[in-house]
């Protein structure tokens, strides 16, 4: 009975110097350019509101929590385009008080928004291009997004988990196909798979959608995997999203496909429910009436990490958050099976990679024995040994 008043006592008091403290605003930003339109399935077109959702529902978290620490989260969304000025945009948005911006823009675009924005801290919740954290990181850029080498990493271990060790690579011919592949063949390299095969497939342009389509990806793919050497799995590297969804059922040889397409890696995907994933899904569902993407996910992270600094750490200005992520008290819960922590030498959230095939995941990375002396996390991806990141 005592200790139930002394935890009462305690509670009270907490409860009492939170109303007693002076109320916080905390604005976010959301800078973002428009996303490309097309895709060769319906279904991966993205929605008008992809990541800014994930971005929204994360508001909604921090504003429960922050009920009774008196604090209020909001949310001042900026859709970039070409000819506006981002310099002038970024001072825009520190005039009106926001402190953190969750950035969704390509890697060029990022790295004027960080210059210009000194006294910012940035999140990056939608570029994958690993040298964002390597020799163009900045000491004011937070990566909620994974790398490609995390997400090469998270399919080569599986990969190589199932011994399916002998990979005929797909590579597309945009500059992006090309990055992907590249991290690919370090992963490969890293982990035991081996490439027996490279085969570019050239993007010839051309209408997708038409009457004869079908029929000619269906004499088409067969020809171009023919004849390949003995291989366990064809691994598309296909970011421009080409070619890679005709792969599944129409190689030459009965094979499983990995990378852009089939058995696919992911930060996030509307169908991982584990973990308590399925209640923040049907959350998601109740707001948006759609399902989570990637991209919400990435933002949802970066969201709640500004919440979690604000909450536990009281930190509202960027410095304080930086050194609330980069210190051992921080971690985040994110419905992904482990807590995730910020990698201190490039500023990357440690995270697992889940390998979905469009309706379930599969599985989740890292896999079983790929073990680190710090953290199994950091067997995806660059790690602090190799990275070449100098923050400033």
């Amino acid at each position: 009975m005592v200790r139930c008043f002394a935890v009462a006592a305690t509670w009270l008091a907490l409860v009492s110097s939170a109303f007693a403290a002076d109320p916080v605003e905390i604005k976010i930003g959301y800078l973002r350019t428009p996303e490309a339109k097309t895709a060769i399935s319906l279904l991966d077109v993205p929605p008008e509101d992809n990541g800014v959702a994930g971005a929204k529902l994360a508001i909604a978290d921090n504003n429960t929590t922050g009920r009774f620490l008196r604090q209020t989260f909001a949310l001042e969304e900026v859709r970039l385009k070409e000819a506006d000025d981002l310099a002038a945009a970024v001072a825009a948005l520190a005039e009106r008080g926001v402190t953190a911006v969750i950035a969704d823009l390509p890697p060029d675009v990022l790295l004027k928004a960080a210059d210009a924005g000194r006294d910012l801290l940035f999140f990056n919740a939608g570029s994958i291009d690993d040298r964002l954290r390597e020799e163009d990181c900045r000491a004011n850029v937070i990566h909620t997004a994974p790398t490609r080498s995390m997400l090469a990493d998270g399919l080569a271990q599986y990969l190589v988990w199932k011994k399916w060790r002998r990979w005929l690579l797909v590579t597309g011919s945009h500059p992006k196909d090309k990055l992907f592949a590249d991290a690919i063949k370090r992963s490969a390299a890293r982990f035991g798979g081996k490439i027996v095969q490279e085969r570019i497939f050239e993007d010839t342009g051309g209408a997708r959608r038409t009457d004869s389509g079908i029929a000619q990806i269906q004499r088409q793919i067969p020809m171009f995997t023919q004849s390949a050497p003995d291989y366990d799995v064809l691994v598309a590297a296909d970011e421009s999203d080409v070619f890679a969804p005709y792969l599944p059922y129409r190689t030459w040889e009965a094979r499983p496909v990995a990378g852009s397409s089939g058995l696919i890696p992911k930060s996030w995907d509307p169908s991982h429910d584990q973990w308590g994933a399925n209640q923040l899904q049907n959350r998601f569902v109740a707001m948006f009436s759609r399902r989570m993407t990637e991209r919400d996910g990435n933002a949802w992270a970066a969201a709640r990490m500004i919440g979690e600094a604000a909450s536990r750490a009281h930190a509202k200005d960027p410095k304080a958050m930086l050194a609330f992520f980069k210190s051992g008290d921080f971690s985040l819960a994110a419905f992904k099976g482990q807590r995730l922590t910020l990698r201190d030498w490039n500023l990357q959230l440690r995270q697992p990679i889940l390998l979905a095939d469009g309706r379930v995941i599969v599985s989740v990375s890292p896999q079983e024995g790929f073990l680190h002396q710090v953290s199994e996390l950091d067997t995806l991806g660059l790690d602090r040994p190799e990275t070449k990141c100098r923050l400033k």
